[in-house]
């Protein structure tokens, strides 16, 4: 007799809505730095990941006829590439259905081999050297331009509105920061411009007193720098030091709200120019200017670079499985590869057949009274 109770029990909870028969749980992963020198960096990626997932729980979305409720799994790589392919692991083992992430190119790499020899999708919203996308895995993605196109952007700036005549490079031996430093170069040189001294450095340095001084004795009216902000901000505060008067550039990994803090009063009006991938302009001003505002409320500081494209990736892994009617990585891999114009608040994303952003948009950006101020959207 109870036993009967319990089932007319089950079935009227089912019917009634209160016990979900149809809920399909979707499990995204995210990695990125969560602590070290550039956690505010990977926090801000998180961030933006965490806002797509509870605003498509929110709106209901269904997938082949369920009600899918997405939960989100997070790891840290700490910026380093050991733990970053233990956390890929890590997560494989967990059976997410995709993956956001990683930040850096160093971690994203190796990682995604981890995610193609168990087929499951990977965006990331931030990495930006090439080999990501060209080791022939199907399974790899990103909503945001290569080093290919930031380097070659900031290599023209330099040589052809900054009329830099002696130019100095500095890159922190990372994937990211040589890959980004070598197509600078490769740009500067192909615009007619000279690099007059190359040094290297890297990603947890604090001291630059010696490639500086090398640097200075060459004069420059520009310095590159390849890397992050961690490190950006001090080099900055040691150029002031030294007396190295020059323009300071760098890509994406630079270009953070943090940089002013990093570089204490170092950095002087306009004296930075840098750029990072990715950009909108125009009437898409509007939804960019209203995710900072929503990002503001909801986590209490303002957005760093890359959780917009982070929010972006989210959605746009989630629209393919909407469309193939699952959440099956081997069924929506394919209209995940299939997206055209997904209008996103960073932009139109549309992938090629590596991956990559067609058409992908960069913005310029300097410093002035420690707010970073947009120069220019380019492609």
């Amino acid at each position: 007799m109870n036993f009967r109770i319990h089932v007319l029990a089950f079935a009227v909870a089912v019917a009634s809505g209160t016990l979900s028969a149809q809920e399909l749980v979707v499990r995204i992963g995210h990695v990125g730095p969560i602590s070290g020198a550039i956690s505010h960096l990977g926090k801000d990626n998180e961030n933006g990941a965490r806002m797509a997932i509870d605003e498509l729980n929110a709106k209901g979305v269904q997938i082949g006829g369920k009600k899918a409720r997405f939960e989100l799994l997070t790891e840290d790589d700490a910026g380093d590439p050991k733990q970053g392919t233990a956390a890929a692991q890590k997560l494989v083992d967990s059976k997410i259905n995709g993956v956001i992430g990683h930040l850096n190119s160093g971690t994203t790499i190796p990682a995604s081999r981890v995610y193609s020899d168990a087929g499951i999708p990977q965006i990331s919203p931030s990495s930006t050297n090439p080999k990501y996308t060209r080791q022939g895995y199907k399974t790899t993605f990103r909503v945001v331009a290569d080093d290919v196109q930031l380097g070659r952007t900031l290599g023209r700036y330099a040589v052809n509105e900054l009329k830099g005549k002696s130019i100095a490079v500095i890159d922190d031996r990372t994937a990211y920061g040589q890959g980004v430093a070598d197509e600078f170069v490769k740009a500067v040189k192909a615009a007619g411009g000279t690099i007059a001294e190359q040094q290297y450095t890297t990603d947890k340095a604090m001291d630059f007193t010696a490639i500086l001084t090398a640097i200075k004795a060459k004069k420059p009216d520009i310095v590159f720098f390849g890397g992050m902000d961690a490190v950006g901000g001090p080099m900055l505060r040691q150029m002031k030091q030294l007396g190295v008067d020059a323009k300071f550039m760098g890509g994406d990994g630079i270009c953070s709200g943090e940089l002013p803090k990093l570089a204490g009063e170092s950095i002087g009006d306009g004296q930075v120019v840098c750029a990072e991938a990715g950009g909108v302009e125009g009437s898409r001003k509007v939804a960019i200017d209203r995710f900072k505002e929503t990002y503001k409320k909801k986590f209490g500081t303002d957005v760093q670079i890359y959780s917009p494209y982070s929010y972006d990736a989210v959605q746009v892994m989630v629209a393919a499985m909407v469309k193939a009617g699952s959440a099956t990585p081997s069924k929506y891999l394919p209209e995940l590869a299939k997206t055209r114009e997904f209008n996103g608040v960073t932009g139109a994303i549309s992938f090629d057949d590596k991956g990559d952003m067609k058409n992908g948009a960069l913005t310029l950006f300097t410093y002035k009274a420690g707010k970073r101020e947009q120069i220019a959207v380019v492609r």
